[in-house]
């Protein structure tokens, strides 16, 4: 499918204090599809001064927007919502041409998760702001000022919702840099957001570059908050630019998440699930469940399992209906997750560099590995590809020792009776972490340990991050 024509993948202004106005150079970002190797569409090349416009205008439009009656949020927001539910089939669309996510998945979570987000941040948003009296104190909650929100490339409509609407809702303003990779979808919800009628400057636009305009965003004087999502190395960098103003930062990174088969466990539906998560996306998810540790009792025919699950996924062009793997995003990124496969010490199970995949594209096919050393790259590098590794354990204190055995937080799962399975998952040291196959829970706080973040997003917790507290004394 090619729709290069098509209005919503030519873009060539920015969303600035309410209007589409032409970006203050004449460069453009070509959008590639990762499924044909073919431009797909542009968009500006942003500047230090389209993001110095954008800040002034999210500035001027605090004021107004912080003091808005809390019911009056929660109404912008509920159309913003209904604006963007109507756009629900381009999202997917436009997800699957800019990153190749197949059809049915891009309609199920790239359009139908952020568009569940929004609902309930419209909700939350109509809500009273909580107050606390302790002692002669009335502890207070205010929005945080003028937020900075940098997203990634792989889920391009949620992670921006999971910041935007919070920061909206939280009675913030926002400057929005997409990736430059997927910056497409971010549009749909510019379009949404100029036709719910959003007061100007409330949510603006800029698209560029990471080096120009994300660390414009992170290191502009007048932003009082920073929200990124991406790699750790980048979030790392932010932070530094951040500092350097004392700015408050939120950040949402890398994940390297074990899924935990305990003896015991229904071994069939665990590694189906967990195959499943560890390919999601074509493994282009920082959740994912790359790390699958089993009981030496179950571990053969877990291997077994994994390799047949794995050899079973399609392939191919995302508008294929039968289509279950897509490409990864761009050149670079199959590149290195080829590497790592290269690289990779292990017994081959299923995949790898020799497994046929369609000639144009950026495609790698599943692959699974086992007897992966847990100390090994294989097993503490964040890959972001459709590769799995698998590793044996002797019981439920080697699990753990393993399952911790890294430098990230995130996720991750855990199989087995229910209460010996809850007191495994409340070991781990992770954000979050699925006993038994629960479902993810968009109200539920998100965000990880150690080198995978600081704060959480989604929820009450989400809106938390954007608000700043204050005690009178009276």
């Amino acid at each position: 499918m090619t729709l290069t024509r098509d209005k919503r993948l030519i873009r060539d202004k920015l969303l600035i204090g309410g209007g589409w106005v032409a970006p203050a150079s004449d460069g453009v970002i070509e959008v590639i599809n990762p499924a044909t190797e073919e431009v797909l569409g542009t968009v500006p090349e942003g500047t230090a001064a389209d993001v110095d416009a954008a800040v002034a205008a999210a500035r001027a439009a605090f004021d107004g927007w912080a003091g808005t009656p809390m019911a009056e949020r929660g109404a912008a927001l509920d159309r913003l919502h209904t604006a963007l539910s109507a756009r629900a089939a381009d999202i997917a669309e436009t997800v699957g041409l800019e990153l190749g996510t197949p059809l049915k998945i891009a309609q199920m979570v790239q359009a139908g998760l952020p568009l569940s987000v929004l609902r309930g941040y419209a909700d939350l948003a109509a809500q009273p702001v909580t107050e606390q009296t302790i002692g002669n104190s009335l502890v207070v909650r205010e929005p945080v000022g003028v937020v900075g929100a940098i997203t990634p490339w792989n889920y391009p409509l949620h992670q921006v919702v999971a910041k935007v609407a919070a920061a909206l809702a939280a009675g913030c303003t926002v400057v929005l840099k997409p990736s430059e990779l997927t910056p497409l979808t971010a549009y749909l919800l510019a379009d949404a957001a100029v036709e719910a009628g959003l007061p100007d400057g409330v949510f603006n636009l800029v698209t560029g570059t990471g080096p120009v305009v994300g660390s414009a965003i992170a290191g502009h004087p007048d932003v009082d908050m920073v929200s990124f999502t991406g790699s750790t190395a980048t979030g790392r960098a932010i932070s530094h630019a951040a500092a350097d103003r004392i700015a408050k930062v939120a950040l949402e990174l890398g994940g390297k998440s074990a899924n935990v088969i305990l003896e015991g466990a229904d071994v069939t539906r665990a590694v189906k699930t967990g195959v499943a998560n560890a390919f999601l996306n074509s493994g282009q998810t920082c959740t994912a469940w790359t790390r699958m540790l089993v009981h030496r009792s179950l571990y053969d025919d877990a291997v077994a399992l994994a390799g047949q699950v794995a050899a079973a996924f399609t392939v191919g062009d995302p508008f294929d209906p039968a289509t279950r793997l897509g490409p990864l995003v761009s050149a670079a990124q199959r590149e290195r997750v080829r590497g790592f496969v290269e690289r990779a010490e292990a017994k081959l199970i299923a995949g790898g560099l020799d497994a046929p995949v369609p000639e144009k594209g950026f495609f790698v096919a599943p692959t699974v590995f086992a007897d992966v050393d847990p100390d090994s790259e294989l097993a503490q590098e964040e890959i972001f590809g459709p590769v799995l590794s698998i590793i044996p354990f002797d019981d439920d204190d080697h699990a753990v020792r393993i399952a911790n055995n890294s430098k990230y937080g995130l996720a991750g799962g855990v199989w087995g009776e229910p209460e010996r399975a809850i007191a495994v998952a409340r070991r781990l040291r992770t954000g979050a972490v699925d006993v038994n196959g629960g479902a993810f829970n968009p109200r539920a706080p998100f965000g990880g340990y150690k080198q995978s973040g600081v704060g959480r997003e989604l929820g009450a917790f989400g809106l938390e991050e954007f608000q700043q507290v204050k005690a009178i004394q009276r």
